[in-house]
């Protein structure tokens, strides 16, 4: 493992400085040949954003087909930025290492951390040069350094409008002079100049955030998949690669755990830009793989999510979870009015849209419990509303619930129900203060 040690800002040029345009030798499967990049005049030069996992840079051939994959794509003449993680297990090495440290202060584990993108950054930029290819490795000790994070140290979250500003000011014009940015992920740089890590997932974070500061085409993350898969292939045989999916239902994978694309990370996705997960064995970054496309969902969504009341109503029978044919023969009854469902052992809740015709609805529920020996009885309560709390990794921060039931209780607002599902959480409480609790619940939310 290479690990470099810290370098003064003063130390490093800036990337102002000029570059100009030169002929390139490339060497690929086909014989080699001088290539000269086209004018932007007659040719539309495509601009990646793309970012090479750990697994894809683990060794010395793994870099080179990755090396040879953005060299192909700038002989075509398109623009490329490099986003790289650290070599292999870099990371959870140091990690490792750090975590024995008496009294480490969080400052400098960081500091030792992005030690491994550092280097990666470094390989990554020399092994372009020696291509033929201008490069540019960018570090946080770089006056330019375009990434800017809060002090949240070992989790830290990129300032968006300050981090954009940056990457126009200094890529933009090195990706015009022909020059091919290789920039460290999973690292930042606090405003009062100490380097700061991202948490996992940081270098798809890094990727996307360029991508929209810079209005690239598209992002292409590397991997060592083929693609995002149907599931996890250590649990399900016979996985599958999903040839396209939406960013609504990639959120909803993100938040089980599943390590596609980093939830931290998707807040920054464009919807007018497409991510493409590719695999790292044949060296090419027109792979198929997996298009991703479509926005990801807000940063902090509260909505009331019906238009009118919600009845909850309880079926209370023996042992339900052991009766699944009751259980689906309510939830059938319930049919497209249905809003959502919780059980426990002896009860189970359907919460219902309040139509004109629910007495009706209630009566046949009633009968489809008294003629099932296990169901015992039923009761209802309306008037209530749905007020639906969506975002990203909610699950992830502790205490969402509790500040959600602090702030309702506050004002003497009563909770008949809640249910958390992967990044949103619904609050059922009385529809006459549904606006008020809906308030209430964004305020608790954004000051925390």
């Amino acid at each position: 493992m290479v690990i470099f040690t810290g370098i003064s800002a003063a130390s490093r040029p800036s990337s102002t400085t000029r570059h100009k345009h030169q002929i390139l030798t490339l060497q690929d499967s086909r014989p080699s040949s001088s290539l000269r990049l086209p004018s932007s005049s007659h040719h539309r030069r495509r601009l990646l954003i793309v970012k090479f996992g750990g697994s894809s840079l683990s060794n010395p051939k793994r870099i080179g087909l990755a090396v040879a994959s953005v060299a192909r794509e700038y002989a075509r003449g398109n623009r490329v930025v490099v986003v790289v993680s650290a070599v292999g297990n870099t990371t959870d090495r140091l990690l490792h290492l750090t975590n024995g440290g008496v009294g480490l202060v969080d400052t400098d584990r960081d500091d030792i951390l992005a030690m491994g993108e550092r280097t990666s950054a470094r390989i990554f930029a020399a092994s372009l040069k020696s291509r033929g290819i201008q490069a540019r490795c960018y570090d946080p000790a770089d006056r330019d350094w375009p990434i800017i994070t809060d002090d949240n140290f070992l989790n830290a979250n990129p300032l968006k409008t300050r981090s954009i500003q940056r990457i126009r000011r200094y890529l933009e014009p090195v990706l015009g002079d022909g020059v091919v940015p290789v920039i460290g992920g999973f690292i930042g740089r606090t405003t009062d100049g100490r380097i700061s890590t991202l948490g996992r997932g940081g270098s798809d974070t890094t990727a996307l955030l360029l991508a929209m500061a810079l209005e690239a085409d598209e992002v292409v993350l590397v991997t060592n998949v083929p693609g995002i898969l149907s599931a996890d292939p250590t649990l399900v045989r016979n996985a599958r690669v999903l040839p396209r999916i939406d960013m609504k239902t990639l959120t909803g994978i993100a938040d089980t755990g599943t390590k596609f694309i980093h939830r931290k990370a998707l807040r920054f996705k464009d919807p007018s830009i497409n991510v493409r997960v590719i695999s790292n064995t044949n060296g090419r970054l027109d792979s198929q793989g997996t298009l991703v496309t479509g926005a990801s969902i807000p940063e902090l969504e509260v909505t009331i999510s019906n238009p009118h009341p919600v009845a909850s109503v309880t079926i209370v029978g023996k042992e339900l979870p052991h009766q699944p044919e009751l259980v689906q023969k309510i939830s059938k009854l319930a049919g497209p009015n249905l809003v959502a469902v919780s059980q426990d052992s002896d009860s189970a809740i359907l919460y219902i849209k309040q139509t004109p015709k629910l007495q009706q609805q209630l009566s046949r529920l009633h009968d489809a419990v008294l003629k099932d020996p296990h169901g015992i009885a039923l009761a209802a309560r309306t008037g209530m509303a749905l007020v639906k709390v969506r975002s990203i990794g909610l699950e992830e921060r502790p205490g969402v619930v509790a500040r959600i039931s602090d702030a309702l209780r506050s004002a003497n607002i009563n909770m008949f129900g809640i249910l958390t599902i992967t990044s949103s959480v619904l609050v059922f409480v009385d529809w006459k203060v549904r606006r008020k609790a809906a308030s209430l619940i964004r305020s608790s939310l954004e000051n925390n």
